[in-house]
């Protein structure tokens, strides 16, 4: 049996009291019982990583700092990315810029998609607004998302995320692309 591609499940929020943890681990069950993936949660508040401070250019990949050195390891055994993240002033969080910013070489031909929550506008504007970001880094933002709008009304007393009516198929069809993606991509990583 072939090994399964390695989802990881990047919780884009690091401040204290964030819904970012409680929403990764509903969708963590949901991708494992997928099947398509092994999957990985991957916190930014843990990586812990300082505002970008490497000297040399990251498509240089002459990492000078430990933090740097292992963010590189963990990226560079993923080949597909769910991030999820909530929306700050109708974009994405200083820390998923500052993650992303960190490396080059490592998000190369990986897909992402995105799990985003928020109010009204279910985190869509932090989606649109981090897309760029990551196509220049020559990922492939997938079309198929989730969007959580008024996420609160889905915690309940213990703040878990308890999901709400319709999330969980259109989080397989979701998983499905992502899979789909994930196998065409890994050619492009492939030695010649």
């Amino acid at each position: 049996m072939a090994e399964l591609p390695l989802l990881q499940i990047v919780i884009a929020s690091t401040r204290p009291g964030r819904a970012g943890p409680s929403i990764a681990a509903w969708f963590t069950e949901i991708a494992r019982a997928h099947g398509g993936f092994e999957v990985e949660v991957v916190d930014l508040k843990e990586v812990d990583l300082p505002l970008f401070d490497e000297p040399n250019h990251p498509m240089r990949h002459e990492y000078v700092h430990d933090h740097t050195k292992a963010w590189s390891e963990v990226v560079a055994r993923a080949d597909a990315f769910v991030i999820v993240m909530p929306e700050y002033n109708h974009s994405f969080t200083a820390a998923i810029k500052n993650a992303i910013d960190y490396l080059h070489h490592e998000w190369a031909y990986k897909p992402v998609a995105f799990v985003s929550y928020g109010g009204v506008a279910a985190g869509t504007r932090a989606v649109q607004a981090l897309k760029p970001t990551v196509s220049a880094l020559k990922m492939m933002p997938i079309g198929e998302s989730i969007n959580i709008p008024f996420f609160q009304t889905h915690l309940d007393d213990d703040g878990v995320f308890t999901g709400a009516e319709g999330l969980s198929s259109a989080s397989d069809l979701m998983l499905d692309a992502l899979a789909g993606w994930t196998a065409a991509m890994i050619t492009f990583r492939s030695p010649a």
